[in-house]
């Protein structure tokens, strides 16, 4: 066995490889691997007794799940009503810009950009919002986004990731 399986076997193993316990397990190894490789998939549901589809089914059908690889830095821009009605829309062309985004692509090339375009991120009051690594940043402007970006920019030059 590879090492590319070893984190998704250690999962298992702290699961009891319990099918019932399919849905944590699969946001565990996206955790691990940052979104829910098929090979790995595949392991899963080998080593789980339970078949490659209902593995694909529930990771399909929950948004939260990822079956394409995300970059390093996770940028979720909320374009729900409220952050609609204050301006999210050019917070994302600016964004989408800014990372070189062509059409259909959320994902830089570089794998160190995900932008996610969400319906609701729940902070209302500070429309617009953008959360980068899980930081909210509230009354977000294109300038500050694009200055955010620049910070993660960066913070990579310098630590050398």
């Amino acid at each position: 066995m590879t090492d590319r399986f070893k984190p998704a076997v250690q999962i298992l193993k702290d699961f009891g490889h319990d099918s019932a316990k399919l849905i944590p397990i699969l946001q565990k190894v996206q955790d691990a691997y940052r979104y829910l490789p098929e090979d790995i998939m595949r392991f899963i549901a080998n080593e789980l007794e339970i078949s490659p589809a209902k593995v694909f089914g529930v990771a399909t059908f929950f948004a939260h799940f990822a079956i394409t690889p995300k970059g390093k830095h996770i940028i979720k821009v909320c374009n729900g009503t409220a952050c609609h009605v204050k301006g999210s829309s050019f917070v994302i062309n600016t964004v989408k810009d800014k990372l070189k985004l062509k059409d259909g692509q959320d994902t830089t090339e570089d794998m160190m950009f995900t932008l996610e375009c969400v319906s609701c991120l729940g902070a209302c009051g500070l429309a617009p919002v953008m959360v980068v690594d899980d930081v909210v940043h509230g009354q977000i402007t294109p300038a500050k986004a694009v200055e955010l970006i620049d910070q993660v920019i960066k913070a990579e030059a310098e630590h050398g990731n």
